[in-house]
């Protein structure tokens, strides 16, 4: 049975569907994928291996009884594990949520649930989802399945991970500031941030409100058009979703980009980028030129800004989210802080949060002091229309704007966590969709030397996810990097 999980998500749905898998087979051949590779690549936190394969039995039995099954029916799928899950425990990867177990399932897991997928694992990230290698968890660095020195991008590294080295076809992660796009392409898969607002964020554990969406990884377009069918939509539970009516995802994919313009920033992507990636990026646009799409040159003079912005605003409300964590209401609770309300609150936080996120709560409570505000948060919020202006202006030429999505390879485990400027930077072409509001979409388009995957990112206009999954798939059906499998 190893070998079903090649197939895509779309794939194993129609042969469970069609009866001629068994969902109980395809879960058990996922959990022990899992538990053959989570020794060298650390991916999972959690693998649930009783309730998923209860779940894949409920499958199979409405199958058997001439029940319509839902259009993920039987998909294993593993959830970044900062994600709530009723009954399951749920850690942001952090010390400070070690044993928390919630009581309520988020959104996505029960739109997930009613489409038939099958919930088999919470994957390793950073913690809080703050970082860029995964390096920030509390439970240690998830590897890259492609060379276990190097970092699977961050923060949804593990998700990343566990489709890449087909544990599962999909799975879903967090994206605030590259954090889906960054991972799918160090681990060459397909990563997909949605609009903001297009999935809800309920049940999701907060970094910062107003730049977080949660989004699929898949090994292909399709598969992630499948996913995102099923997760967006407004939600009652979350006042920030859009109305916007959810367009037929998978009708976009025509395999066909005539007439598509394809704007290119070359002022912004043409320093500190590396050779390889250069390389690609330029190989990929070429490979969509020749079929039909036009290049267009676009200008994003505030891009150069986003990196600072993004951490002014973001830090400022992960400063705001992350007080709740107090040791009174939930959560980590010190022991050695019952001397006053306030030392039981510095010491819980001292000992719950690692480096990383102190540093970001600290640098947002900062932004956000009397005497600072102005000063910092204020401005970063009137750089950040400007930077959507500059995108507006960009759409009225062009339909996407294409960056690589990364401006490195995969870099090597430990090589940034002593500067953290450096490990910032990582995200410069990744932060502004975030601070836009837009989607964006990472591709698999080539391999730097020793086989490290590289990414095309593409970013769109507001709620115009299709057209991203048409360029995606189309270029898919053009090369054959997506169908590449590391061996671990």
């Amino acid at each position: 049975m190893a070998d079903v999980l090649n197939r895509t998500a779309r794939e194993i749905r129609d042969e469970v569907a069609g009866g001629t898998l068994s969902a109980v087979d395809v879960c058990g051949a996922s959990l022990d994928r899992m538990d053959a590779v989570n020794p060298a690549l650390n991916a999972f936190n959690h693998i649930a291996r009783d309730r998923a394969l209860e779940r894949a039995g409920e499958i199979d039995r409405q199958r058997a009884s001439g029940a319509t099954l839902g259009p993920l029916a039987g998909v294993p799928i593993a959830l970044k594990d900062n994600m709530c899950v009723k009954g399951m425990r749920t850690t942001a990867s952090s010390r400070i949520l070690d044993n928390f177990i919630p009581p309520y399932d988020a959104t996505v897991v029960a739109r997930l649930e009613r489409a038939g997928a099958v919930i088999v694992a919470k994957t390793n990230c950073d913690e809080f989802a703050m970082g860029s290698s995964n390096e920030n968890s509390a439970y240690g660095a998830v590897k890259n399945p492609w060379a276990a020195d190097r970092t699977p991008g961050g923060s949804s590294g593990g998700s990343a991970a566990a489709v890449a080295a087909r544990c599962v076809p999909l799975s879903l992660g967090s994206d605030t500031g590259g954090s889906i796009r960054q991972p799918g392409s160090f681990c060459g898969v397909v990563g997909f941030k949605p609009t903001y607002g297009r999935v809800s964020r309920y049940g999701l554990l907060a970094f910062a409100s107003s730049l977080d969406q949660i989004g699929p990884f898949g090994r292909t377009a399709a598969d992630a058009a499948l996913a995102l069918s099923v997760l967006a939509g407004p939600d009652g539970a979350d006042a920030t979703t859009a109305t916007e009516p959810v367009p037929d995802y998978l009708a976009a994919l025509t395999g066909d980009v005539k007439g598509i313009r394809i704007g290119v920033p070359r002022a912004f992507v043409s320093e500190g980028v590396d050779a390889d990636v250069r390389r690609t990026f330029d190989e990929a646009l070429e490979t969509l030129r020749a079929a039909g799409a036009t290049l267009v040159d676009v200008e994003l003079p505030h891009a150069k800004y986003a990196i600072p912005v993004y951490y002014l605003v973001a830090t400022a409300e992960a400063s705001s989210n992350l007080a709740r964590y107090d040791g009174v209401k939930y959560g980590y609770r010190s022991p050695h802080g019952k001397d006053s309300l306030k030392a039981l609150y510095s010491r819980t936080r001292d000992e719950g949060f690692g480096p990383e996120v102190k540093r970001r709560i600290m640098l947002g409570t900062y932004v956000l002091s009397a005497g600072y505000y102005d000063a910092f948060y204020l401005k970063a919020q009137q750089v950040r229309t400007l930077l959507r202006r500059d995108y507006e202006k960009a759409f009225q030429k062009a339909d996407v704007v294409a960056m690589p999505t990364s401006p490195m390879p995969p870099f090597k485990l430990g090589e940034k966590t002593d500067d953290p400027l450096q490990m910032y930077l990582a995200d410069v072409f990744t932060v502004s969709a975030n601070l836009t509001g837009a989607p964006g979409i990472s591709i698999p388009c080539g391999f730097a030397a020793g086989r490290l995957p590289i990414g095309l990112q593409l970013t769109g206009r507001m709620f115009d996810e299709s057209t991203l999954f048409r360029i995606a798939d189309a270029y898919e059906r053009l090369t054959d990097w997506h169908t590449q499998s590391p061996v671990i």
